[in-house]
């Protein structure tokens, strides 16, 4: 993508994902040395889930705001599998405990979900109307001055769980905390002025035994003219701007 003079590439990203445009975002090396495809939530649509999941190859997920997990109180599973009434319950949770990731402390999994009106909910029209549809739920509820208990109630309306939509929830303090996909993706919604909630995936190599490298990656971004940033470049630009 041609760059415009004073622009740069975080700012042209930032510009398109305010248009409901995809971004492209490498973590970095010394994380999950991935990179994936993003869209803004409430821009999905069945073309863009079939995008997702045909260039991509990863796994389809929601990355949302820590202020969404927190209206909603949609905790971490992380947190759920070792609470010590479910461990007492099903001792098997303390074998399966998370306590050996490569590339960080914690998960950013919560809880997955359909919209109510799906049937399977696995189609990319079923994705497409979960996803657009959570994130205009999350919109309405932060432009709103609704409690905490209604916004759950509207949640669980519309809402159930488990679904076919994975959501990934920020870590408190965002990019100043945690550089993972989750905080990467929400950002990026976060600069352009959207809800900071976002659908992407991981792009893997076509036999899908690793990732796809980052050149293979940056070839695709530039046949189709997508922004292409690392997490490296947000991280700076995040920092530039005081943390916006």
């Amino acid at each position: 993508m041609s760059m415009q003079p004073g622009h740069s590439v975080v700012e042209i990203a930032i510009r398109e994902f305010a248009l409901g445009k995809p971004v492209m975002v490498f973590d970095s090396s010394f994380r999950e040395s991935e990179t994936d495809l993003l869209w803004p939530a409430q821009f999905a649509t069945p073309e863009i889930m079939r995008r997702l999941r045909k260039d991509c190859g990863g796994l389809l997920f929601l990355a949302i705001g820590n202020e969404i997990g927190s209206v909603f109180d949609l905790p971490w599973l992380q947190d759920i599998h070792t609470h010590p009434a479910l461990l007492e319950l099903h001792p098997v949770l303390d074998r399966l405990k998370t306590n050996d990731l490569q590339y960080d402390t914690k998960s950013a999994f919560t809880l997955s979900i359909n919209h109510r009106d799906t049937f399977t909910g696995i189609t990319d029209r079923d994705r497409a109307l979960t996803t657009r549809r959570f994130g205009e739920l999350s919109g309405e509820v932060l432009g709103s001055q609704m409690s905490k208990g209604e916004a759950q109630a509207a949640l669980g309306k519309e809402f159930r769980t488990p679904g076919h939509i994975p959501v990934c929830r920020e870590s408190p303090g965002g990019l100043s905390n945690r550089q993972g996909h989750t905080e990467l993706a929400v950002s990026i919604a976060r600069m352009a002025g959207l809800v900071p909630c976002t659908i992407g995936a991981e792009m893997l190599q076509p036999d899908g035994d690793g990732a796809l490298p980052v050149s293979e990656a940056r070839a695709y971004a530039e046949r189709r003219s997508i922004p292409m940033l690392t997490g490296e470049d947000l991280l700076g630009y995040f920092t530039n701007q005081g943390g916006v």
